[in-house]
């Protein structure tokens, strides 16, 4: 079963250290590892994500301790959303087996990744005074909008295009594994 492994910072880590576990060796072989940092609109916690190799973003709204125990299911689903909103096209059941179980761990100190995380927070502190309350906020809209600015570190290409790339690559990765009938190859057990 695959894994994936989300890093989170310093200030989310300590709202959460009775769910971080160990980092372990299995990682996703597809998607890699994300980082989440912690905002907060009118005292609801807010999660914000982000994918290491294509910096896709993902937000959480409302993410309260007893949630912990169904954040597989929560990142999922909202993922699920979220790529749907963007345009992205995946299954349900296949980004569940890709995604696999979520594992919160301690902060990796990833520069890059927290960059990221710290340049859209800058942009959703402004939206949070647009839209004034937590009711008021459309967290789809936001997020679409993170996801569609250009990042130089992919050369300037859109979040949500490096996505639907990588996306679509393991669709293809699993069609020419099915047809080479590699039912026991490892990249056809993950598909």
């Amino acid at each position: 079963m695959n894994q994936t492994q989300i890093y989170t910072t310093r200030k989310l880590e300590k709202t959460i250290k009775k769910s971080i576990v160990d980092k372990s060796e299995s990682e996703n072989k597809i998607l890699g590892e994300w980082v989440a940092t912690i905002f907060y609109v009118d005292r609801k916690k807010c999660w914000l994500i982000v994918n290491k190799l294509t910096k896709y973003l993902l937000i959480l709204s409302d993410i309260k301790t007893s949630d912990l125990k169904n954040i597989t299911e929560i990142f999922t689903k909202n993922l699920h959303s979220q790529l749907n909103n963007d345009g992205i096209l995946i299954d349900y059941q296949k980004l569940s087996e890709l995604i696999g179980e979520i594992k919160l761990c301690e902060t990796n100190n990833d520069r890059s990744a927290n960059g990221s995380l710290n340049n859209c927070m800058f942009n959703i502190d402004h939206w949070k005074m647009e839209y004034g309350s937590f009711e008021n906020l459309p967290f789809r809209k936001i997020n679409s909008g993170l996801n569609s600015s250009p990042n130089q570190i992919l050369k300037w290409k859109y979040p949500k295009e490096v996505m639907n790339e990588t996306i679509k690559a393991y669709a293809q990765q699993c069609i020419t594994a099915i047809t080479a009938d590699s039912t026991t190859s490892e990249s056809t057990r993950n598909c």
